[in-house]
């Protein structure tokens, strides 16, 4: 063979990774909000997903994509969909890891933040299987109103860390485990769940399990229809009803759960979204009769919440991919980071996904907290809209960074790139949710206090952010007297992107000046709300909003500063004392210097760690 030139420059590839340790965000949320211990556990988890084995499993269960069997090779109707083994490692870890029902299951102050962040490590790897294990952690709060003995049945099966992919285990034994999705959506409504046609009727049996009825109907998308079970609307006499539905009945016998066939998905691969039939179907009333919506709605909270630690988890991919390329590419006599256009871009799309980690975190807390019921009621809707979003901008530049490496397969960014705008749909698009925040705004003034009164607490430490707090402040008083005047109109709903978009960068704003580091939440406020940032990523702020010098050297060191942020991992980063060493680095040097803020202390300094990104 003849050789015809030689492989240089090629970066190499990014694995046996503590993917952990090396989000400096996600680890100073967790010793901050999280419970004691869990940042071991979490490191385990980061190696794992950061681990060769678990990209190639990610890789092929997205390659080797799901397959509709309706039949067994007797003839006899089956209805089940084969995925490749790697998809079944990837889901098994996560459930063995509890990034499904943990925070259920041992719950507690930090117990929704622990399982975010496990939720959001697997998530940044392979993001299909995320939807079972998203919609199983969601459908606790909506099975805890079916009838005690369905509860009782089932409960147990949800919380456990085993998974099963078979619907039948050999010789008839009973699953010890479950997967629970919902199915909503219909040919004809779409988001409009009230035009659905599928009917519940009633069998007049009242058994232990509750109300039985029968389904006869469709639904247009039904992903992961391999779980166990689903919860299902469909009309009652008295209204939309929640129907409880398993694939295999008490008795053992199929339950006719006819699957069409599997959506061609964009992206989003590795995890079936089907179309199915419902002709007999047995189910159980959950909650009230009539009053289904009200049932499901704890379901559909939490997978919004989902969509954005999912985005969140998107674009630390994103830009983890980024960075390890501009860290090992030369162009033009430099590597790729050094040069300062480069640099921007990194350290804008650094600073986006910083945000969105801890407006997802602070979210996972507050389900944690019953007092922060009122905040969490507008504060996941404004982010869904926003984080979620942004995804799909983000990764399009993040896949920028790698050039032509980026756009083809062989790479993970294009996968992200076609995964980010699923979230955005997912639980509501865009002007469903901005139109969730106006009825919010109509009838729950309580949830725009509390999330005034969190954003609140940054005021005074941006003349941008003061600037933002009080003009959004007027827009909802606007607003509301607008609703007031005459809630048919529609002067408001014209404005409810505007009012939402406000409303998250106020948000992300006020956690980004409250728990990242000066320089990186001066950028970003300066960037996202002093106007000083551009409409695509890499414009970063210059000039007065930068503090007292606006010298070019101090901007340079700003940006530089802000980009180290990005791209170091602190030796102490899964200690439990992380939470009170906040890393200052020296402008000057490579090195960082550790305060202890009980005390003032700053400990000997430390070369500066070799980065994971």
């Amino acid at each position: 063979m003849i050789q015809t030139h030689d492989v240089l420059n090629q970066v190499p590839p990014r694995e046996g990774i503590d993917e952990f340790a090396g989000n400096v965000p996600l680890v100073e949320a967790v010793a901050r909000w999280g419970t004691p211990g869990a940042a071991e556990r979490l490191g385990a988890v980061g190696r794992h997903v950061g681990s060769a084995a678990f990209q190639r499993d990610a890789e092929l269960a997205n390659t080797r994509v799901p397959l509709l069997r309706t039949h067994d090779r007797w003839g006899a109707r089956i209805d089940e969909v084969d995925y490749d083994d790697a998809y079944h490692r990837v889901i098994s870890a996560a459930v063995a890891a509890g990034a499904h029902t943990s925070a259920w299951a041992e719950p507690g102050p930090g117990a929704n933040l622990d399982r975010a962040a496990a939720f959001l490590l697997f998530a940044q790897i392979e993001p299909g299987h995320a939807c079972p294990v998203s919609m199983t952690h969601a459908a606790v709060p909506t099975l805890a109103l079916a009838a005690p003995a369905l509860q009782r049945d089932w409960m147990p099966r949800l919380l456990s860390r085993t998974y099963e992919p078979a619907l039948v285990l050999p010789g008839d034994e009973p699953k010890a485990s479950a997967l629970v999705g919902m199915a909503m959506t219909e040919k004809q409504g779409g988001s409009d769940v009230r035009a659905n046609t599928t009917t519940a009727r009633f069998t007049g049996d009242d058994e232990a399990w509750g109300r039985r009825v029968v389904l006869t109907g469709h639904k247009w998308f039904c992903s992961a229809p391999m779980s166990d079970a689903f919860f299902v609307l469909a009309q009652t006499p008295s209204g939309l009803g929640c129907v409880f539905v398993p694939r295999v009945l008490p008795d053992g016998t199929r339950n006719p759960f006819r699957i069409q066939r599997l959506k061609d998905k964009l992206g989003n691969r590795s995890n079936a979204s089907s179309e199915v039939e419902f002709d007999g179907t047995v189910g159980w009333l959950v909650g009230e009769e009539g009053r289904g919506v009200a049932a499901i709605v704890q379901m559909v909270t939490r997978t919004r919440l989902d969509c954005v630690i999912g985005t969140a988890a998107g674009m630390r991919q994103a830009v983890a991919e980024a960075t390890w390329h501009v860290r090992h590419r030369r162009a033009f006599g430099a590597l790729l980071v050094d040069q300062p256009a480069m640099r921007a871009v990194v350290a804008d799309l650094a600073l986006e996904a910083e945000a969105a980690t801890w407006t997802a975190m602070r979210l996972a807390r507050a389900y944690d907290d019953d007092a922060d019921q009122a905040f969490r009621r507008l504060a996941t809707a404004v982010a869904k809209y926003w984080v979620c979003k942004r995804g799909a901008g983000h990764a399009a530049e993040a896949l920028e960074c790698l050039g032509g490496n980026g756009y083809t397969e062989a790479f993970p960014l294009a996968r992200r790139y076609r995964e980010q705008p699923l979230l955005a749909i997912w639980e509501g698009s865009g002007n469903v949710i901005a139109l969730d925040v106006l009825r919010v705004l109509a009838r729950e003034p309580e949830a725009f206090d509390a999330f005034f009164g969190e954003v609140g607490r940054a005021a005074g430490a941006h003349a941008a952010f003061d600037a933002a707090l009080e003009e959004t402040r007027a827009l909802v008083h606007e607003l509301r007297n607008e609703i007031a005047r005459d809630p048919a109109a529609g002067g408001a709903a014209l404005r409810a992107r505007e009012l939402t978009e406000r409303l998250a960068l106020l948000l992300q704003s006020a956690l980004m000046l409250e728990q990242a580091p000066g320089e990186a939440s001066e950028v970003f406020v300066a960037a996202r709300l002093g106007g000083r940032g551009g409409l695509q990523y890499g414009v970063l702020p210059s000039g007065p909003t930068w503090g007292r010098s606006s010298s070019a050297p101090d901007r340079r060191r700003r940006v530089r500063n802000a980009t180290r942020r990005v791209h170091r991992t602190f030796r102490l980063a899964c200690s439990a004392t992380v939470a009170h060493r906040r890393p200052k680095l020296r402008a000057e040097s490579n090195e960082w210097e550790s305060r202890d803020e009980s005390n003032g202390r700053i400990s000997q300094a430390e070369p500066l760690p070799p980065p994971y990104l």
